[in-house]
């Protein structure tokens, strides 16, 4: 889909306040332009210039097809190695709703424990941050990394915490991150 590109919404629909996280109804018929598609999520702007998520699941209201569910397609999953590195991958299709940049290469996961449990199970521990204390996004991240993980077959249990220390910086963005965004 091409961003800075403005719709009309076909059906009602659900959106996020960025950065207060609050949820909204946006009405069909209402105008917005799309600063951003990833993630399977679109931050739009209203006419009166609120910035918005939308997330995948009415993306059909944007005129979008819904983003696919199975994060794994012949992926073999034999050991907590197989795991991690699935869990990793969908972190990565997780995106900050204001910058164009997934929160792994933000810096913002500090941390992915993937523990054996008996009969071939999982359990996923995540701790991350935000980039500012205040945000509101965050609770709206958190849920996103919570069920993409959970759609990872194997997966039994999933902790998603956001932590505050070490507060995040710019320096903790990983080199491609700050290539992209103009910040090498």
């Amino acid at each position: 889909m091409n961003t800075n590109q403005t719709i009309t919404l076909s059906r009602d629909c659900e959106a996020v306040q960025i950065p207060w996280g609050q949820t909204v109804f946006l009405t069909a018929g209402t105008p917005v332009t799309i600063t951003q598609s990833l993630g399977g999520s679109y931050t739009v702007v209203t006419h009166r210039g609120e910035m918005l998520r939308i997330a995948g699941k009415d993306a059909d209201a944007v005129g979008e097809a819904p983003p696919s569910n199975s994060p794994v397609q012949g992926i073999s999953l034999n050991n907590s190695a197989d795991i991690e590195k699935l869990v990793w991958d969908q972190l990565r299709t997780i995106f900050d709703p204001e910058i164009p940049t997934n929160i792994v290469d933000l810096g913002l996961v500090y941390k992915c424990q993937v523990i054996s449990l008996p009969g071939s199970w999982y359990e996923v521990d995540v701790a991350m941050t935000l980039t500012a204390p205040g945000c509101g996004m965050g609770e709206v991240l958190k849920k996103d990394a919570e069920t993409k993980i959970r759609g990872i077959p194997q997966v039994s249990d999933v902790r998603v915490e956001i932590v505050m220390d070490p507060p995040w910086d710019r320096n903790m963005m990983s080199d491609a991150a700050k290539l992209g965004l103009g910040m090498m």
